[in-house]
């Protein structure tokens, strides 16, 4: 065989490597992927029958019920066209709301109820743990004069300035 064939079939070989490789990562993140569908894509029936997924919306008002234990709970979800019931068996995020977003993952059952295996609360852009906004409103409640402590950290700062600049050699 000459060198310049030699170096084809290693090419070639390569690709096919490359190319097995990019199929297996492939069909590996396809089988993995849940997919984000809404309550009346559900009711269309355009899930998989059978096939774990993600359903989400709202958490339609005056839906929630608890059990007696509190742990079993049953809520709709609606994108304000079809609402879907779920059934969900945990404890619910601390952003869980009626009228909040929500998605939830899980299978459809038979009776047209979704079982949910996780729930996950969602926020908009302006969302605050409650602890900081506690934080900024005290912030806020200082009045504008300058505290004893505001002098000794600006005092601070410029000491921090001085020290770089006579690191740099002495000069500022």
């Amino acid at each position: 065989m000459k060198p310049r064939q030699r170096r084809l079939l290693w090419v070639l070989a390569g690709l096919a490597l490359v190319a097995a490789a990019v199929t297996l990562v492939l069909r590996a993140l396809n089988s993995n992927v849940m997919f984000f569908y809404s309550p009346s894509q559900v009711h269309a029936g355009e899930v998989p029958h059978g096939a774990a997924f993600r359903l989400g919306g709202l958490v339609e008002p005056g839906s929630l019920q608890r059990s007696g234990d509190g742990i079993l709970l049953r809520f709709a979800v609606t994108d304000e066209v079809r609402s879907v019931p779920v059934q969900y068996r945990g404890l619910l995020p601390d952003l869980f709301r009626e009228g909040k977003g929500v998605v939830v993952s899980g299978r459809m059952q038979a009776d047209g109820a979704f079982q949910a295996s996780e729930v996950l609360a969602k926020h908009d852009e302006n969302y605050m743990p409650p602890e900081a906004a506690h934080a900024l409103k005290n912030a806020a409640g200082k009045s504008p004069e300058k505290s004893a402590d505001d002098a000794t950290v600006r005092d601070a700062g410029q000491d921090s300035a001085g020290a770089a600049a006579v690191s740099r050699g002495g000069r500022t």
